[in-house]
């Protein structure tokens, strides 16, 4: 079977116009060669000259500096290859055992992007498929299972913050008086599969732990910085009326703690982070977090809240790259991040922790962007926001019916949705690439299928009269 033009595939999985991969289900089974909107396994490959052959060559991770690498993967994977042209002349990059073959790449710097899901199990040629190309050296292997199996042990702590992790509604209550305890950190964790980075925390996870208190409300807060600490930090909550949001009086060093006390006099959805400088530091290597100070009365009850807040890292080694990745301040400056990551790192809402509903249920997210820089188009792949509590203002009508919002840094949003179809949802920014650098997240919705709703051209009818 003759392949589709990859970067047209590419396209439709990102728009989420191809495959909406369901859930590790009871209820549904891929098709064998479907893939999904994110790859399981992913390499990149430069074409090059080494020792007078024609070749592939690793660009990144564990294959980086490898001529003609052998790509092992588990069986079932969806394997993403990326290409790129370091030599300057004519290549492609063709696995006919799976009808991959990519378009042509002319011209020094020219890249392309196949993706196939792994089906069987074996050991597969990739090659270049020009006249003479493979004879010339450009052929390498794909090992599909016999312990191919991606390495997820944790090398490091695991600094991602559960998505379940909030206090439960405070509803209708009367102001109280509150502590607030926090202690920063700074820790060796894990950033994806075989990388690690040292991240600053609040309360060792990224993000912060979601705080909820309620209008008028008074609360202490106590900062404690350990021990252990090389470096001062402090915390800003944007919740808070007075000097630098409680920044100005809590430069704590390393084991000493400080502290403050606010009233909560505005209704909404905040941000917090640390505000020692450099600033923008500080909040990239993971100290950012939210507080909800909920109105009046409460807010509408629903079945499900999650905590998702969205990041940036800035390493000197590039994106794929493994063992210890650490910052790089001229990419910070430059605003160029290497990861960007929903809850701390790459597996936080993919493989650690699983967001679940259920039909029928109404989900509510507390989104927010500790940034320190990009704006988030917040959007999840295949469900339409009910209501928008926009820029986290709780008091004014909510949006309804949003495709996307728009997140600044250091602001966050409420969104609402009802669920009607099982599958598997993905949460993303929709500046979709950003996608290939860890931004993702499921949401596994579980029931009976909804054929009133969305059906295949092989689901039956819906009933009528219903």
């Amino acid at each position: 079977m003759k392949q589709k033009t990859m970067p047209a595939l590419i396209a439709a999985l990102l728009l989420g116009l191809a495959f909406l991969a369901p859930a590790h289900a009871q209820h549904e089974h891929l098709h064998p060669t479907a893939v999904q909107n994110v790859a399981d396994v992913t390499f990149t490959l430069r074409t090059d000259i080494a020792d007078g052959k024609l070749v592939f060559m690793g660009d990144a991770g564990k294959i980086a500096g490898k001529a003609n690498p052998t790509l092992n993967v588990p069986v079932g994977a969806v394997v993403q290859i990326n290409l790129v042209n370091g030599d300057g002349a004519t290549h492609d990059l063709t696995v006919a055992d799976f009808g991959v073959k990519s378009n042509q790449l002319n011209d020094k710097g020219a890249s392309t992007t196949v993706v196939f899901r792994a089906t069987k199990k074996g050991v597969f040629d990739y090659i270049c498929s020009l006249p003479g190309h493979a004879q010339a050296g450009m052929i390498g292997k794909i090992v599909v299972g016999d312990g191919a199996a991606v390495d997820a042990a944790p090398k490091a702590a695991d600094i991602s913050r559960d998505p379940h992790d909030l206090p439960p509604p405070i509803g209708k209550r009367a102001p109280q008086h509150l502590k607030v305890s926090l202690e920063t950190t700074e820790v060796m964790g894990q950033l994806t599969d075989g990388a690690t980075y040292k991240y600053w925390t609040f309360n060792g996870k990224v993000p912060g732990p979601f705080i909820r208190v309620r209008v008028g409300d008074t609360v202490d807060v106590d900062l404690t910085n350990a021990k252990d600490s090389h470096m001062i930090h402090s915390v800003d909550f944007h919740a808070v009326t007075g000097p630098g949001g409680g920044a100005a009086v809590m430069q704590a060093a390393p084991g000493n703690t400080k502290g403050f006390t606010f009233k909560a006099l505005n209704p909404g959805l905040f941000v917090y982070h640390c505000a020692t400088p450099m600033v923008a530091q500080h909040i990239s290597n993971g100290m950012y977090g939210m507080i909800l100070v909920e109105p009046e009365g409460g807010l509408l009850k629903v079945d499900r809240e999650f905590y998702v807040m969205q990041g940036e890292l800035y390493t000197a080694q590039r994106h794929g790259s493994t063992g210890e990745n650490e910052f790089s301040l001229e990419k910070l400056l430059n605003e160029h991040p290497e990861h960007l990551v929903f809850n701390g790192n790459h597996n936080a809402l993919t493989k650690t922790y699983r967001m679940e509903a259920k039909v029928g249920e109404t989900v509510r997210i507390f989104f927010g962007v500790g940034g320190p820089n990009f704006t988030s188009s917040f959007h999840v792949i295949g469900e339409i926001f009910d209501r928008v509590y926009n820029l986290g203002d709780l008091l004014s009508p909510p949006l309804r019916n949003v495709q996307t919002t728009s997140v600044a840094p250091g602001g966050a949003t409420m969104v609402e949705f009802k669920v009607d179809v099982p599958g598997r949802y993905i949460l993303v920014d929709h500046a979709l690439s950003r996608m290939e650098k860890g931004l993702a997240g499921f949401l596994y919705v579980t029931g009976d299928p909804n054929p009133a709703v969305f059906r295949t051209a092989s689901t039956p009818d819906a009933p009528s009269g219903h």
